[in-house]
């Protein structure tokens, strides 16, 4: 399988507002970016490419910034790793997959290896 772009999905927030409950959720999909990038693939994850654009507006654009940018980034990538874990936003980006009928991957083994 030729080097593939693959979007990391899964819970960040999920409802709730407990900042040690969002660093552990996007400590959770960092560590399987890591898999997916020692696969070969280039990972990718909506919310560490949204955090710094919030940061920068302000807490009060979190809902304006967030999912505009992470189903843009959706919208550019070859594949989708879901991570288990209610979230609305995940869902949103695994739909524009699923609409697309690129791959969808539920965990990191499933995601063939890159060709050198």
């Amino acid at each position: 399988m030729e080097k593939k772009w693959i979007m990391i999905a899964g819970p960040y927030r999920s409802g709730s507002t407990d900042p040690e409950v969002h660093a552990r959720n996007l400590r959770i999909m960092n560590e399987a970016a890591l898999q997916v990038w020692k696969r070969g693939h280039m990972p990718l994850i909506g919310v560490n490419m949204a955090l710094p654009v919030v940061q920068v507006a302000g807490e009060a654009a979190y809902e304006s910034i967030m999912m505009p940018i992470s189903l843009e980034l959706a919208d550019r990538c070859d594949a989708i790793l879901r991570l288990p874990g209610e979230s609305t936003g995940a869902d949103q980006e695994l739909e524009v997959f699923l609409k697309k009928g690129l791959p969808v991957y539920r965990s990191p083994e499933e995601i063939p290896e890159a060709s050198a």
